[in-house]
């Protein structure tokens, strides 16, 4: 099984009292918590793509935290990923390390970066069904304001029409992007398919912008 997460942030204090308010008395609480909900998701011979920014620590207390995370990880770099530079760190630790990359999942596309991709490769394509053939998974954002304006791109591509190649049909568009940001699942990783679920809850739910609180 393949899972995603995005923007764990190990080692980052802060954000339990700023941007995320995560809510956690301590980074070391907040270790515990992340480690556990991992571990309750993922066994050993899974793999989890990290979508970035998976640690702000140094090079041997990152080491630390990945070797008690359950399966095969890989990694997508995130901007405050800067332990991968240090000397001392031992990549091998990771699958592969990539900054942008496509896979196939399940006959899906995905296309796999820290950042939201607008115009990302396959967004037109659809099977039979009409369903979307590739998904754009991205986090960086967090669930800050421009987590609301990635939001309002989608909401509004997905009402554009097009007229097909060598046809004079129009269909929408898919635009199937989604933010793995890991408090949105409770900083477990999940499948596609449960990604795929979760943000059509989450989007079912939305408040309209003016309504958004953000910091």
């Amino acid at each position: 099984m393949r899972y995603y997460i995005s923007d764990l942030h190990f080692f980052h204090k802060n954000l339990n009292f700023r941007m995320d308010e995560r809510g956690f008395e301590s980074v070391e609480d907040m270790h515990l918590y992340m480690i556990e909900q991992w571990n309750k998701k993922v066994k050993k011979k899974d793999e989890v793509v990290i979508l970035g920014d998976f640690s702000i620590g140094k090079a041997e207390e990152t080491a630390e935290i990945i070797k008690k995370l359950n399966g095969k990880k890989s990694l997508i770099i995130g901007n405050h990923d800067r332990f991968i530079k240090q000397r001392t760190f031992d990549s091998d630790l990771f699958e592969w390390i990539h900054h942008y990359r496509e896979l196939n999942d399940n006959s899906r596309k995905v296309i796999l970066s820290h950042y939201p991709i607008f115009c990302y490769n396959g967004q037109y394509r659809t099977n039979k069904k009409g369903e979307a053939k590739t998904y754009m998974l991205y986090g960086h954002v967090h669930n800050t304001y421009d987590e609301v304006i990635v939001n309002d791109f989608i909401k509004q591509t997905r009402q554009r029409k097009r007229i097909l190649a060598n046809s004079d049909e129009h269909t929408s568009i898919p635009c199937q992007m989604i933010n793995c940001f890991c408090m949105f699942s409770d900083y477990q990783p999940l499948s596609l398919d449960e990604w795929i679920e979760v943000d059509k809850q989450r989007r079912a739910n939305m408040p309209i912008p003016e309504d958004v609180n953000v910091r």
